[in-house]
């Protein structure tokens, strides 16, 4: 039914497809916290890290786009960074800038 590159292609599509969701979901949350949760947490500045995990999004979206017949060949070096990109952003500037989230009443398991 598949050869060998079939099963290979789509392996390497859900892979695309993990990184594009990875760099989308760390987009969001940077998105989503204040500016000054950045320094303040001694991390590098917001607008700086839009302007990298935008780039890490588009270039995966690219890769994942590529299995549909349209896109830029396989996943390539700027893949490969964008994903140690996002992978940085989530594992030490997330936890980081977590608790700086503005909003109303804090109780003991977070607002409500």
């Amino acid at each position: 039914m598949f050869g060998l590159y079939g099963i290979l292609d789509i392996i390497f599509w859900l892979l695309s497809v993990a990184a594009f969701v990875l760099s989308g979901w760390a987009l969001v949350h940077a998105l989503r916290i204040p500016a000054s949760a950045f320094p303040a947490a001694g991390k590098q500045t917001k607008p700086l890290w839009l302007i990298i995990l935008g780039l890490a999004t588009l270039f995966t979206f690219a890769a994942a786009i590529n299995y549909l017949g349209m896109g830029m060949g396989l996943p390539n070096i700027f893949t490969i960074a964008a994903v140690i990109a996002a992978g940085i952003y989530l594992a030490d500037v997330k936890p980081a800038v977590n608790g700086y989230r503005g909003g109303g009443n804090q109780g003991p398991y977070g607002p409500w």
